[in-house]
């Protein structure tokens, strides 16, 4: 049965789901019926970080996974592709995590969702209603956690859904639902890459 998390709620993923070894991240949401003149196009990326890093910097460029870099180098993290509409039911970008591929070094992989050119379209999370991420043990499709992002995000273009993290060599998971009223490029520098 899933669990259901609340801001800053964890779930150590070794005790939910014992046989877990792929982890598939999926990630939705609908809009409101705003019209900025612009259609959404929203973007789920994953950041692979290393441990003993200040500010938790990326592993290398090639650990930041989106839609213009589909897989980390050794396949542990894979993105299924860019949905420029987020129409229809279910979720709209999938990241599968294959927790026995992470690197030894890897300590957490944080996901963050961004309108694409937001800032410049007038858009914000404010017109994203049901956004939500679900995680699945890919393997039996059963779903081990679901987190509802349910607070209002009025300014905000960017929002870190969630971290898988690692802690004393198991795999936990924190429903972070933070809000930024930054683009994707900002995390990139945050994360100390210097790719766009």
């Amino acid at each position: 049965m899933a669990v259901n998390l609340t801001k800053g709620g964890r779930i150590n993923l070794a005790k939910a789901a014992p046989t877990l070894k792929r982890v598939r991240m999926g990630l939705g949401w609908n809009m409101k019926s705003h019209d900025t003149g612009h259609h959404f196009d929203i973007d789920a990326s994953a950041f692979v970080l290393k441990a003993g890093t200040p500010n938790n910097m990326l592993l290398s460029e090639s650990h930041f996974v989106f839609y213009n870099n589909l897989s980390s180098p050794e396949g542990a993290v894979k993105h299924s592709g860019d949905n420029r509409t987020g129409e229809g039911e279910g979720d709209d970008e999938t990241i599968v995590v294959d927790l026995p591929k992470m690197p030894a070094e890897a300590a957490e992989i944080s996901f963050v969702v961004t309108i694409h050119e937001g800032q410049a379209k007038r858009q914000n999370f404010g017109q994203v209603v049901d956004a939500y991420i679900k995680l699945y043990n890919d393997e039996t499709g059963e779903v081990v956690c679901v987190y509802d992002l349910d607070e209002e995000f009025s300014l905000e273009t960017a929002v870190q859904f969630g971290s898988l993290y690692r802690k004393d060599g198991e795999w936990n998971f924190k429903a972070v639902g933070a809000g930024y009223a930054v683009g994707l490029g900002e995390f990139v520098k945050q994360y100390g890459a210097d790719v766009a």
